[in-house]
């Protein structure tokens, strides 16, 4: 049986967009107390089932696909910009298009926009109404206001009318980044991308025999599966390892293996492959925040969601990224070493190269090495730096790395950083090796 936090999830999502929700609403509706329905309302906004506004409230908006992830609410955007909502709130589940600046006369203006968009302009009543009769929802900039007919406009036709302290290009830029960093999210794969869900997962009982699990196994061709307890929560896994030798009759609880590892449907895939490799795992099970089973994701569903990734055309660029672009070979000596040039992003509030970057250029530089030797990727298992000197922007750093060990499955390296001919930096690294 669902719990009442489940509920509330299952009523939010079945609730038209648009909608206006509140804590007292819900708990009254589903005979809740306040806490339980302000913790599941939480929840939902997490899950992106629902966006809290201040001075508006609480709105039911459409839950992106990731394919769309990408394009915003104008509820998102008031949030955004730290802006208020003047007219329009029964539009704030709509969707973003693209926004216009309104840096022009009022016909040029017009011209470039029309349904969907958001106009970016400051204390031009004329355009704020124009641009809402196009089927525009309108940003006011520099915190000014707009006329009373101009609101019951936004109302009429529920379409945003919104202000905000900040000037048309910090907006401009507050939007774009949010745009930019929903791109990095969409090219990042989640455990929810590409597990096999619960309708095709197979799983077990607690009160199932070591007997089913060989009835099961010629079933499915499968031999690993979870263990769940009357209410859909995992207890355990069970292997072949677990039930050979083992008599018929005893029940699964008896031989399988408690509190496994699982992973939540937000968890990057990436991370799963780490922990697989780490503790010698072929599935993990994936649960929800109340640990209740959602499906399965094994070894072989991530080595091949990992290859298809690195074959995609990346669309945001990650500090990451731009790091390990700036990271090139030394041409001049041809030892292995590479240089790097400290950039205006690379540095902290004081000018000097980020602690954050150091600690990249020295990973990316000994993994960069380790593929030479066709030795496959790293996974840094630890890492010391136990020398680092302030390094000047616009600097040309030398990044020299030296294996000291390097064996079927561990490296470790030494790397030694040098500005000119003075050392800057030193690192000790312990690392994983993975075959690719």
């Amino acid at each position: 049986m669902a719990t009442k936090h489940e509920q509330i999830i299952r009523y939010i999502d079945g609730l038209p967009v648009g909608e206006k929700i509140s804590v007292r609403q819900i708990a009254r509706t589903l005979n809740v107390s306040d806490g339980t329905a302000y913790r599941a309302i939480k929840d939902a906004e997490n899950k992106g089932y629902v966006s809290t506004i201040e001075r508006v409230g609480t709105i039911r908006i459409e839950r992106k696909k990731k394919e769309n992830i990408e394009k915003l609410t104008f509820a998102e955007i008031v949030n955004i910009i730290d802006g208020q909502v003047l007219g329009g709130k029964d539009g704030l589940h709509k969707t973003l298009t693209k926004f216009v600046i309104g840096a022009m006369t009022l016909d040029a203006m017009m011209r470039y926009t029309g349904a969907g968009n958001l106009l970016i302009v400051g204390n031009r009543t004329k355009a704020h109404e124009n641009a809402l009769r196009a089927g525009a929802a309108v940003l006011i900039t520099g915190g000014f206001d707009t006329e009373e007919h101009v609101k019951r406009l936004a109302d009429e036709l529920e379409l945003p009318i919104l202000t905000t302290s900040y000037d048309s290009f910090t907006v401009a830029t507050m939007i774009n980044r949010a745009i930019y960093d929903q791109l990095i999210k969409k090219e990042i794969i989640l455990v929810e991308d590409i597990l096999t869900p619960v309708e095709e997962a197979a799983s077990m009982e607690m009160k199932s025999t070591v007997e089913d699990w060989y009835n099961m196994k010629k079933e499915t061709d499968h031999s690993r599966f979870p263990v769940l307890d009357a209410r859909m929560k995992v207890q355990g896994m069970v292997t072949g390892k677990d039930v050979i030798g083992q008599d018929y009759s005893l029940s699964i609880d008896k031989v399988m293996t408690k509190n496994p590892l699982t992973v939540g449907r937000k968890t990057s895939v990436a991370s799963v492959a780490h922990a697989m490799i780490w503790e010698g795992i072929e599935v993990l099970p994936v649960v929800d925040d109340q640990q209740r089973f959602e499906g399965i994701i094994s070894r072989q569903d991530v080595l091949k969601a990992l290859q298809m990734a690195q074959r995609q055309p990346q669309v945001g660029e990650t500090i990451d990224d731009t790091v390990s672009n700036q990271l090139s070979s030394n041409q001049q000596k041809d030892d292995g070493s590479f240089t790097f040039e400290v950039t205006p992003q690379m540095t902290n509030q004081l000018g000097t190269i980020s602690y954050g970057v150091f600690t990249t250029i020295v990973a990316e530089a000994t993994n960069r090495v380790f593929r030479q030797q066709k030795k496959g990727e790293v996974a840094v298992e630890s890492m010391t730096i136990y020398f680092l000197k302030p390094v000047q922007i616009d600097s040309v750093l030398q990044i020299q790395p030296m294996v000291l060990e390097a064996g079927r499955k561990f490296g470790k390296v030494d790397v030694e950083v040098y500005n000119g001919n003075e050392i800057v930096g030193k690192a000790l690294m312990m690392c994983r090796l993975i075959d690719r």
